[in-house]
């Protein structure tokens, strides 16, 4: 197929993912209706499809009052709160010092500086939990406070562009909680000692989600892995955080659509990065335990295709031979430089299991974290089409490079039985 009916397609998947489907969120009818679309677009080019799920939350939040001597304060829920309404007296706290001595019980508990300087990972979160935010959360759920008002600032590492950001993100954590802007906490922190109204409104609901997991080649022994996240946070059209990395899969996958062979490709649109509980990273993650040792490379997308950027790629724990084979194809991969490791996207596992990986983003990256990502400015408007189409080239040629060596190899391998001399009395009679 031409290049340029390829940008053109990867357009059409870009408004597809972005456009005609409103919200990937985890849980979502449009995160549900994200995954059919691949599925069947990917099945459509030959490769068997599976689609494994999950049980997860959707949620949904119809905004939050909060009234404080007589005046409102701008406040926003906390992403899978649980929604409650009452009157209490105000408290605050800024350190983890005050925090363990507040008597919050049944009252309004806002938390402001140190407390807020960086988003709390989820209670339950396996892959990084810092053993401060396990002490915040555990003292939050100690102190048994009516509500939570966070006041945060901007932390872009973990929470993107959006400011303020939610200090909880939590459908395991259950005591309400709405968060503000760092100056709207000030003024409310004036006010502590007197009653405090909330009314937050949101719900959580049992949902069903799934990863889609698709194979061509040889189905046991060695094989390559390439993921990107098909989920996104709400709010956000999540273009470059990551429909461009699903577009680059379903391009590849067309192009290897009469792929063949020993080496096994596996494409895998995971569901659940932008999720706090990751649930299609653990299910991946369950599902192939025992397994990593077949896994000659591991590939990631994670915000490729911003088109005020080049493309950056970063290898990992990848043994020379291999490496040179990489860094050779990707050679030809216009604007593409070889960057510094990061470890904030799902190429962590591969990393954590003693997989070699390869992992794509922009050069760009601390700009797009801390202008664009997680926000409605991350729209399809801000791609560029032909990086999509550039990359998945470059990758089934890597593909292609990858399973001719192991093709020789084999051979190699065979010649090399066959020239055996044999052990006196083995040899059979015709």
């Amino acid at each position: 197929m031409a290049a340029p009916n390829l940008s053109e397609k990867a357009q059409t998947y870009l408004h597809k993912l972005c456009v005609e489907i409103p919200s990937r969120r985890v849980g979502s009818a449009g995160n549900r209706a994200a995954t059919d679309f691949f599925a069947q677009t990917i099945a459509s080019f030959g490769w068997a499809t599976e689609t494994p799920g999950f049980t997860c939350i959707d949620w949904a939040e119809q905004g939050a009052d909060l009234m404080a001597d007589g005046e409102p304060f701008v406040a926003q829920v906390s992403p899978y709160s649980l929604g409650g309404q009452a009157q209490a007296v105000l408290v605050a706290c800024s350190t983890l010092a005050e925090l363990e001595q507040v008597e919050a019980e049944d009252r309004v508990l806002l938390l402001t500086g140190d407390l807020c300087k960086e988003q709390l990972m989820p209670k339950n979160f396996v892959f990084y939990n810092p053993e401060e935010h396990q002490r915040i959360i555990a003292l939050l759920e100690e102190k048994q406070p009516a509500a939570i008002v966070a006041a945060t600032g901007r932390n872009p590492e973990v929470a993107g562009a959006v400011y303020p950001f939610p200090l909880i993100e939590d459908g395991d954590f259950d005591i309400p909680s709405v968060f503000m802007t760092e100056e709207e906490g000030a003024r409310l922190a004036g006010l502590a000692g007197r009653e405090v109204s909330f009314d937050i409104r949101a719900q959580r609901s049992p949902a069903i989600g799934c990863n889609v997991v698709a194979h061509k080649g040889a189905q046991s022994g060695r094989r390559l892995v390439l993921f990107a996240h098909i989920d996104a946070k709400e709010g956000t059209p999540g273009a470059i955080d990551n429909a461009t990395g699903v577009v680059i899969l379903l391009l590849l996958a067309e192009m290897l659509a009469d792929h063949r062979g020993e080496l096994g490709v596996e494409i895998v649109a995971l569901n659940g990065e932008d999720y706090y509980a990751a649930s299609g990273e653990m299910l991946w993650l369950g599902q192939n335990a025992g397994r990593f040792q077949e896994i000659m490379l591991g590939v990631n997308m994670d915000g490729v295709g911003y088109a005020d950027a080049g493309i950056a790629y970063s290898l990992y724990e990848c043994p020379d031979e291999l490496a040179g084979v990489i860094r050779r194809t990707l050679a030809s991969l216009p604007a593409a430089t070889e960057g510094e490791p990061w470890y904030q996207s799902d190429h962590s596992l591969f990393v954590f299991n003693g997989v070699p990986a390869l992992a794509f983003t922009s050069d760009q990256f601390a700009a797009l974290w801390t202008e664009i990502a997680h926000t409605p400015n991350d729209a399809p408007d801000i791609v560029d089409p032909q990086q999509l189409v550039n990359v998945a080239q470059a990758l089934s040629d890597l593909i292609a490079r990858l399973a001719e060596r192991m093709s020789e190899e084999t051979a190699a391998k065979s010649m090399s039985w066959q020239g055996e001399t044999l052990p006196e009395g083995s040899r059979g009679t015709m």
